[in-house]
């Protein structure tokens, strides 16, 4: 990825789907480029916008750095920051 764009990544709370814990992962770069994907398994599901060669850096971001995800999701309460915002 060129080094001069900047890339955001955004995150669920933890979520239960298939009986497994797992986080929303949302990458977005620009107006229009964005890759999803799923943590611990990697996967992008969506993207537009990014190379192959990209979206398996993401992927690859996304299996290495799993538990650290995973541990930051676990403070993430979305229904708690809607209330912050009343």
């Amino acid at each position: 990825m060129n080094q001069s764009e900047e890339l955001r990544m955004t995150y669920s709370g933890l979520l239960m789907y298939k009986g497994e814990k797992t986080v929303r992962v949302k990458f977005e770069r620009g107006k229009n480029d964005f890759a999803e994907g799923i943590v611990p398994s990697g996967i992008i599901e969506k993207s537009s916008g990014f190379s192959k060669e990209e979206l398996e850096q993401l992927s690859n971001y996304l299996k290495f750095n799993a538990a650290d995800i995973m541990t930051k999701a676990k403070d993430v309460n979305p229904i708690r920051d809607w209330l912050r915002e009343k």
